[in-house]
């Protein structure tokens, strides 16, 4: 049987298109996906819209945004769609499912015939419905569901516009997109249920440190944006950076990126320790007795950070390690060190 010839897209439906695609750009990710949603009405129709994604840690559906859905309605009945057999067809397939058409293209029995339409859309009042399993860089990252009250709607053509809109909103929905990370790093996130990998990144090695994950904890208890750290991982070191993110618009993390590093201006460890104590104010005395040193000792790291760097005095040095996060601080020192604006 030779396909139904496709429908020209009106201006409206292309505009609504190229808008969801630029929406990808966005660094607001929870209001580049409620215009989404919007955007998504002037290409589809519908009387109700959920789009969601998968929460990284809990592994549930979790709303993103939506129209004419209770995050909450929206939430349980995804729970309970993911152990139906149509979910299985869902996700199986590149071309979205309609409840009009899942009989012509789809295994198992009609929708229609099934106990989720009879006892969770039908009370509902809506008669037809178009869903979508939104993926990014090759991982299932969430569903897009539009409902309406009209019988028919979502024909084959609706499926494949719908089909070509999936790649952005899937791309605004992945809770994991960081898509601003440079190649190549390893890194984690830190939440309030523990330490979360993300996909194709190698675990950043500091998160395994117990001293490292109190020194994080201070940060986001710091409110601050942003800290940039040195740290030791095994034999070598790390330039270590902390982040405060949304992940998604799901929920608050701690970002932590890590890359190989020598320690710069060839200072040594030691003379690290005595550079970040001194940038937060210490005198000679206290970082003496702070590291066990003599005065003296403390004196010529002082000296030989001077050489190193190339500054001309103290407050020179300190003020370049602030800057570059020529730095490895305790947690009881972040204060000194956070930035609470948004970087560049």
């Amino acid at each position: 049987m030779e396909p139904p010839e496709a429908r020209v897209l009106g201006h409206r439906q292309i505009a609504a298109a190229a808008r969801i695609g630029m929406l990808t750009r966005e660094r607001d990710t929870a209001g580049a996906c409620a215009e989404a949603v919007a955007e998504l009405g002037r290409a589809l129709p519908f009387d109700a819209v959920t789009l969601l994604c998968i929460d990284p840690v809990s592994r549930t559906h979790v709303q993103v945004a939506g129209l004419g859905y209770t995050a909450e309605t929206s939430q349980a009945l995804a729970a309970e769609f993911v152990s139906t057999p149509w979910y299985g067809n869902v996700v199986g397939r590149e071309l979205p499912m309609s409840i009009s058409e899942d009989a012509d293209d789809a295994p198992g029995p009609r929708f229609r015939q099934g106990w989720f339409y009879a006892e969770r859309v039908r009370p509902t009042g809506f008669r037809d419905g178009l869903t979508g399993a939104l993926r990014h860089d090759g991982r299932l990252v969430g569903l897009v569901h539009l409902s309406t009250e009209g019988r028919d709607v979502y024909d084959i053509e609706a499926r494949r516009l719908l089909a070509s809109l999936l790649p952005a909103l899937g791309a605004l929905a992945d809770p994991a997109d960081l898509r601003d990370l440079p190649t190549g790093v390893r890194a984690g996130l830190l939440t309030a249920d523990g330490a979360v990998d993300l996909p194709g990144r190698e675990r950043a090695d500091v998160l395994h440190d117990p001293d490292f994950r109190r020194l994080a904890e201070a940060f986001e208890a710091s409110g601050g944006l942003r800290l940039r750290v040195l740290w030791p991982v095994g034999t070598g070191w790390c330039r270590v950076v902390l982040r405060r993110r949304t992940v998604g618009p799901v929920r608050e993390a701690v970002l932590v990126t890590e890359m190989p590093a020598e320690l710069p201006y060839g200072v040594s460890p030691r003379e690290l320790e005595v550079l970040t104590r001194a940038a937060t104010g210490q005198t000679n005395q206290a970082i003496a007795q702070a590291l066990y040193l003599s005065p003296r000792t403390v004196h010529s790291h002082i000296e030989h950070l001077l050489r190193k760097t190339g500054c001309a005095s103290r407050a020179e040095a300190t003020a370049l390690a602030v800057r570059d996060g020529v730095l490895r601080p305790a947690p009881e020192h972040l204060a000194h060190f956070v930035e609470r604006v948004p970087a560049d």
